[in-house]
């Protein structure tokens, strides 16, 4: 493809280097009268032919635009469909990728894109590590075609290592050749130079007979841009020797196309003029079209270079008019092939929404029948629990009526047992009361009988009879001793404490601390029992009495106009 290249630019080099972003490079060749105005009526003529079918690059490796792309392009979307039908994804991203390729090849790039990144979110989601490369590979000539050199290069990258990692030499080699054009594109000829040696190191590994002969072509081309011409010559030699090997015509007829234009740049017209009269007839063999307007313009140009400007002007018109006609021809193709491509994105569109109609129809019903079964579930959900509900409301009540009639049973007889107690309790205290006064009228009464036996004893003595005084005495001490006898107030504080219980601790946590002749006499004060009553059963005088209520006023810390009794009877 480099010789198309170079033969339009050298029809144009201001188109040319609008082009390709640099301005050609000549070499000195002779110029002959009329030359200017020849060049001037060839531009004139062929400028809009030029500029609307080769405005971008042809595709380097790819197959020329296919005779009937629309044709094609409906098989291949009959044959994705099919392989969607079938639920393989690789296989429909196979078909995506072959879709993206001749729409790239017919230079639709935009729509081409769309297909390629399609295809490689599939390879990745897949793990198709080769597939995802060769895609990769090609989207990184698209990028390329659409002057986007950056992400091209990170698409080569990616593609690359992949094969690295696969260790396939072939897929190594093209990726350096493509970024080794990049390079040249970039006028980086060292990188250009080291990547396309590694591309030629690559395809002898792998015995690659056919890319190491692309790979010389294109060191034959950046010499042919350094204007090292022998050198240049040499590549072109070794890879039309390989090319004649693999009986490849098509890349014949590229490299005989630059032989001639490489003689023909260093002064040897008719050397050249050979070279491009076989490629015409290489190209004429293998129906490569715009290789024979290839040949006809480079033809015209050495004739035109010999002086001979008749033969320059015939194989001049002859390459216009074939440039009009594959011009139309391919106008035509990419015609019917965005007719095509519109009406199987309109069908496509038209299915997909069908496809959703019937989508959201199914899922309408579905959903509907996922309420009516939810609504019945719930409602015999609902009934059910309600029955349940029921049914342990009435357990409950039934459990609460026989635990309210067990309690109540419970209480009554809880109460009864009380009630018993009490009677009981009622009648023990009845009955100590009664020990108890009957204790203390005893008491009492024994005191009185002995304090009368003592009183009259006391008389005795006073009598003039000496020798009964003494033993009378002693009987009178020893009746004293029975009146304050300790065991019998022990066994009336025993029964005064079962009659009124906890008496004496709340009495100690009133008061200070008490004497045994303090407690016996705030029993007595707790009985109600007389002055009398109690110096009798103390066995003391009413004055005593009084002396020792006194003190246990102070002792009580009772004011002045605070009674007693009063105060014993509240605790």
């Amino acid at each position: 493809m480099q010789a198309r290249r170079r033969n339009l630019r050298e029809i144009n080099p201001a188109l040319s280097a609008m082009h390709t972003g640099r301005a050609k490079k000549h070499s000195s060749s002779p110029t002959l009268p009329g030359m200017t105005l020849l060049a001037a009526w060839i531009i004139s003529i062929s400028c809009i032919f030029i500029q609307a079918t080769f405005a971008q690059e042809p595709e380097r490796n790819m197959p020329a635009s296919p005779q009937n792309p629309d044709s094609l392009l409906i098989g291949l979307k009959a044959n994705y469909n099919s392989a969607v039908g079938k639920n393989n994804d690789v296989e429909a991203a196979g078909y995506l990728q072959q879709i993206g390729r001749l729409l790239f090849i017919s230079g639709h790039y935009p729509q081409s894109l769309d297909y390629l990144l399609q295809a490689e979110k599939i390879f990745r989601a897949k793990d198709q590590e080769k597939m995802l490369a060769g895609n990769l590979n090609m989207l990184g000539e698209l990028y390329y075609r659409t002057r986007r050199p950056q992400l091209a290069r990170k698409q080569y990258d990616e593609a690359l290592e992949i094969y690295q990692n696969l260790r396939e030499e072939s897929g190594k080699a093209e990726i350096y050749g493509r970024i080794g054009h990049l390079y040249e594109k970039r006028e980086m000829y060292d990188s250009a130079f080291y990547f396309q040696r590694k591309a030629l190191q690559s395809y002898q590994l792998d015995r690659h007979t056919d890319g190491a002969a692309k790979i010389y072509e294109n060191i034959g081309s950046i010499y042919e841009d350094l204007e090292k011409y022998d050198s240049a010559h040499f590549y072109f030699n070794r890879a039309y020797t390989l090319n004649t090997q693999t009986h490849n015509a098509r890349a014949q007829v590229e490299v005989v196309n630059n032989l001639g234009d490489v003689l023909r740049k260093t002064g040897r017209f008719r050397e050249g003029l050979a070279y491009s009269f076989q490629s015409l007839k290489l190209a004429q063999t293998s129906g490569e079209r715009y290789q024979i307007s290839s040949a006809y313009n480079d033809i015209s140009k050495a004739y035109n270079l010999l002086a001979r400007n008749d033969s320059a002007y015939h194989y001049l018109t002859l390459s216009r008019s074939l440039l009009n006609d594959i011009y139309s021809e391919e106008s035509n193709k990419q015609l019917a092939l965005l007719q095509t491509l519109y009406e199987i994105e309109k069908k496509d569109n038209e299915i997909e929404q069908l496809t959703q109609a019937r989508r959201i129809d199914t899922l309408i019903s579905i959903a509907t029948g996922i309420v009516v079964v939810l609504v019945i579930v719930v409602a015999a959900l609902i009934i059910s629990r309600q029955r349940l509900k029921i049914r342990n409301e009435q357990k409950l009540r039934a459990q609460h009526k026989q635990v309210y009639e067990a309690q109540n049973q419970l209480m009554e007889v809880e109460l009864k047992n009380k009630k018993l107690e009490e009677e009981h309790l009622k009648q023990q205290l009845e009955t100590k009361t009664q020990e108890l006064s009957s204790y203390t009228l005893h008491v009492i009464r024994k005191n009185q009988l002995l304090e009368d036996l003592r009183a009259k004893l006391d008389e005795m003595i006073k009598d003039d009879k000496r020798d009964q005084r003494k033993q009378i005495k002693a009987l009178s001490e020893q009746i004293g001793e029975g009146l304050q006898d300790n065991q019998h107030w022990e066994e009336f504080r025993g029964i005064f404490e079962q009659v009124h219980q906890s008496f004496f601790d709340r009495l100690q946590q009133q008061t200070g601390p008490l004497t045994a002749n303090d407690l016996r006499l705030i029993a007595l004060i707790k009985m109600n029992l007389t002055s009398t009553d109690i110096a009798t059963l103390l066995g003391i005088s009413q004055d005593s009495l009084r002396v020792i209520r006194h003190r246990l006023r102070k002792k009580l810390n009772l004011a002045a106009g605070d009674n007693l009794s009063a105060y014993i009877q509240s605790i």
